[in-house]
């Protein structure tokens, strides 16, 4: 598969993180080229302080990185491609500042641009925290494939930002073109949002959630979740780790359940970690916690671990795939002491019974209902 990136800046070798030789996923599309095309034709003036949003895999800074771009990002796998292109393109590390979600924006943007995320909450958040940093001058440009803006999308950037509107498609691609309106009078950021948890969810019935924007299903317990927490292994395990935790709410009931376990909680989105951290401080749990943003169980030791508890991802952005499930399986495998166990939900058409017997060679069901199970798998 061809990994190079022709752009008006040069061409440019460039990986997904973590890489899958399975998948051979490519780590731009044509809302990529299409921007990327746009500011050389338009001569965008790229002298001030250039914000990049949203940036999936680092394409965009690679290609302008002689600007000396900002990226932001709520992706530990996206900042850590980021820095994997640019040394494979030969740009000094420091050219590019990369910053998170949860860092505080730079005080002036000349260039804002915006990959559309998939969650509105985010998109709405980000554009909130950066508002008061865009001036009148200010060039802000958003880019995303035809399916993944909607009225919604412009609908947000006109109540933050000022007019907007959008250019024709180009392979199935479009521009956002936004004019800012300093004198604007913008909406209170509504994130983090809080809510109360129903009453039938074992230890965590009645607490508190805390959620930043864009975390999976941010206004409400997601029913996955919600069966996992009625289906949840007796207490009794001493190191527990909560794997892609969301929110933390798994992770704080094995708490609130169990004073003396010590949960790590480890997702590669940094609002998630974020959101799950103020969750458990949220309901004055007395136990022991770690929170960890990074790329699932890496850096954890192997063997040092008693429970894993996972409800995997299945999607890539806007690609099907188990890779992401596959890796947090593995993951656990090597981190698992002998005798642990890896304890999963997911929907039942994914089939991840036989992904786990063939990894750990033994899966049983817990608990099913007509649209999830609940997987015991146990390291030999």
């Amino acid at each position: 598969m061809n990994d190079r990136m022709t752009t008006p800046w040069g061409e440019f070798a460039l990986t997904r993180f973590p890489e899958d030789p399975r998948e051979r996923l490519r780590a731009w599309d044509a809302s990529d080229e299409y921007l990327l095309g746009h500011l050389a034709e338009e001569k965008v003036p790229l002298s001030g302080t250039v914000v990049v949003l949203g940036d999936r895999w680092g394409a965009l800074v690679t290609a302008l990185a002689e600007h000396g771009p900002t990226q932001i990002t709520d992706s530990f796998l996206a900042q850590e491609a980021t820095r994997l292109n640019l040394a494979r393109n030969g740009v000094e590390a420091g050219a590019v500042r990369l910053l998170t979600t949860q860092d505080v924006p730079p005080e002036r943007v000349d260039v804002l641009l915006v990959r559309v995320p998939k969650s509105l909450a985010l998109l709405e958040d980000q554009l909130l925290r950066l508002a008061p940093a865009v001036h009148e001058g200010t060039v802000v440009v958003g880019t995303g494939m035809v399916k993944e803006i909607h009225t919604s999308t412009l609908e947000l950037f006109e109540r933050i930002l000022g007019p907007t509107r959008t250019s024709l498609a180009v392979k199935k691609a479009r521009l956002i073109f936004c004019t800012p309106d300093p004198s604007l009078e913008r909406p209170a950021d509504p994130w983090p949002y809080t809510y109360t948890l129903p009453e039938d969810i074992g230890a965590v019935s009645g607490r508190t959630v805390v959620n930043h924007a864009g975390v999976f299903c941010a206004d409400r317990l997601d029913i996955g979740t919600r069966f996992l927490l009625r289906h949840l292994p007796a207490p009794g395990a001493r190191r527990v780790v909560d794997l892609g935790c969301g929110n933390g709410v798994v992770g704080t009931a094995v708490a609130v359940a169990d004073p003396a376990a010590e949960v790590l909680f480890v997702d590669e989105s940094f609002q998630a970690v974020a959101s799950a951290e103020a969750t458990y401080r949220a309901n004055g749990v007395p136990g022991h916690a770690e929170f960890r943003v990074g790329d699932g169980l890496a850096g954890v030791p192997d063997g040092s671990v008693d429970l894993v508890l996972n409800n995997p991802p299945f999607h890539s952005h806007q690609a099907t795939t188990d890779a992401t499930a596959w890796r947090m399986f593995t993951g656990a495998k090597r981190v698992l002491r002998p005798g642990g166990e890896l304890w999963v939900v997911g929907n039942r058409h994914l089939g991840y019974h036989v992904k786990l017997r063939r990894l750990f060679g033994n899966s049983r069901l817990v608990a099913s209902d007509p649209k999830f199970v609940v997987l015991k798998a146990v390291k030999r």
